[in-house]
């Protein structure tokens, strides 16, 4: 489907100069002298690379509509991932790359959306929180607990993020996939 250069918007996917790109970020920019456009960055949906791409208001890009399916993560072999199609029970394989910092989040069983273009995988979304297990913390120290203070702690996953003083070892907190920062004890 083809779109003026002003109904872009952050998360479409445009053909771009021969290639996919994912619209990060942008903005609409009217400058006092000449006419309005979009300042666009753009990532390779393939290589990730970046680019930043001015369209103007009035130029036509091609937007490309993603297949968007529910799967249930399997498991793991090397830098392959294994999905189920909850509809077909089909299995799909996505590489680590697709994935990118989604991966240390993943758990057995989790329910995932996937987009596909072509058939082949492009991007894994995953839930916004997960529940993890504290592997490894720092005891209290008293009188600590005064300021707002935080502490490294290590988490099942493999991950390591900042915690409350409050939360201690073998405790499992919520934690936000996005960039791993603590959000609130599990119940």
């Amino acid at each position: 489907m083809r779109i003026k250069g002003n109904q872009i918007r952050p998360g479409y996917v445009l053909e771009h100069q021969g290639t996919l790109w994912r619209v990060a970020t942008g903005q609409h920019v009217t400058p006092g002298k000449g006419g309005a456009f979009y300042q666009a960055e753009l990532r390779n949906v393939k290589t990730g690379s970046k680019l930043n791409e001015r369209f103007r208001a009035g130029e036509e890009v091609e937007r490309v509509s993603l297949e968007q399916r529910d799967y249930q993560y399997l498991f793991a072999e090397g830098d392959l991932f294994t999905f189920m199609d909850k509809e077909s029970y089909e299995q799909i394989q996505v590489e680590r790359t697709v994935l990118g910092d989604a991966a240390a989040y993943l758990q057995d069983g989790m329910e995932v959306v996937i987009e596909t273009f072509e058939g082949r995988p492009l991007s894994v979304q995953i839930p916004e929180q997960v529940i993890l297990e504290i592997t490894e913390t720092e005891s209290v120290v008293k009188g600590q607990t005064a300021a707002s203070s935080y502490k490294p702690a290590l988490l099942s996953n493999g991950v390591r993020t900042q915690v409350p003083p409050f939360v201690g070892t073998g405790e499992r907190i919520v934690v936000s996939t996005a960039d791993g920062h603590y959000i609130k004890r599990a119940d």
